[in-house]
């Protein structure tokens, strides 16, 4: 059975998700709500502690509680990268027609603030190890962040890394200026005759970082999830490693898997 502070905040959230409840509305004072749910003020106070580190309400000091804005939610699968490998060989105007975040959002290209910084980096022992080099091995340490327009807080943060040797016979590569990219990182390996078989990720989550959460506007100590990727060519290497990370309020991971027969 679930505890009283869980069943109150599944009414509350439930209020909020059906727009009974706007966004910016001003929350029942805390002395309403313990009439309303006859609970005790500690019990409350769980409730709203867990919604606000699910970022459904916001507390200000000598105001109140409020619901909170509604952030752009992306909805990302498995099925993603093959689609990124279908696009490969298309020409540079169909790339550029469609992206992978208007695909994950459902929003027009135009809506995205999309940045990107390009580092030169060394290997250390977990990206060595990852990538399958020594450690010291040059590195392009890639940054992006992207935001809808309207919001002021990223969806996304990813830092990516490549092995300077498998991309240095296209210089375009090294720019940063040659960003966003139409086609991604599966359409830029493409160009120095690197095609991608494999991809894995691992995902977990954990409460955010202070610096994540100012990042992300979070909550201290909301969800984060934090994934890495990991891509691999056709002949076994590991030539991208990269460290995605959305806070948990604004992502949806799902995953289709086909299963054979069952042998006997």
């Amino acid at each position: 059975m679930a505890a009283k502070f869980d069943r109150i905040a599944a009414d509350l959230r439930h209020r909020i998700e059906s727009s009974e409840l706007q966004p910016g509305d001003r929350l029942p004072s805390e002395t309403a709500l313990l009439e309303e749910y006859g609970v005790s003020l500690g019990t409350l106070r769980r409730a709203l502690d867990l919604l606000e580190a699910e970022q459904h309400i916001e507390r200000v000091h000598g105001r109140g509680t409020f619901v909170r804005a509604r952030r752009t939610r992306l909805e990302r699968s498995s099925a993603r990268y093959q689609w990124e490998k279908n696009r490969v060989p298309l020409s540079e105007e169909e790339r550029l027609s469609e992206g992978a975040s208007e695909r994950d959002t459902g929003l027009p290209l135009e809506r995205f603030v999309f940045s990107a910084r390009y580092e030169e980096a060394k290997a250390d022992e977990d990206l060595a190890d990852a990538l399958g080099v020594a450690v010291g091995t040059p590195l392009l340490r890639r940054t992006y962040r992207t935001r809808v327009s309207d919001e002021s807080a990223p969806f996304a943060l990813v830092v990516s890394h490549l092995v300077v040797s498998h991309i240095e016979g296209n210089p375009r590569l090294m720019d940063e200026t040659a960003e966003p990219w139409p086609g991604g990182t599966q359409h830029q390996l493409s160009t120095v005759g690197i095609e991608v078989e494999r991809i894995t990720d691992r995902v977990i989550a954990r409460p955010a970082t202070a610096d994540e959460a100012q990042e992300f506007e979070l909550t201290p100590g909301a969800p984060l999830l934090v994934d890495r990727k990991t891509t691999f060519s056709t002949d076994g290497r590991a030539v991208e490693v990269a460290d995605n990370k959305w806070p948990a309020d604004r992502m949806a991971l799902s995953f289709e898997t086909t299963l054979e027969k069952a042998s006997r």
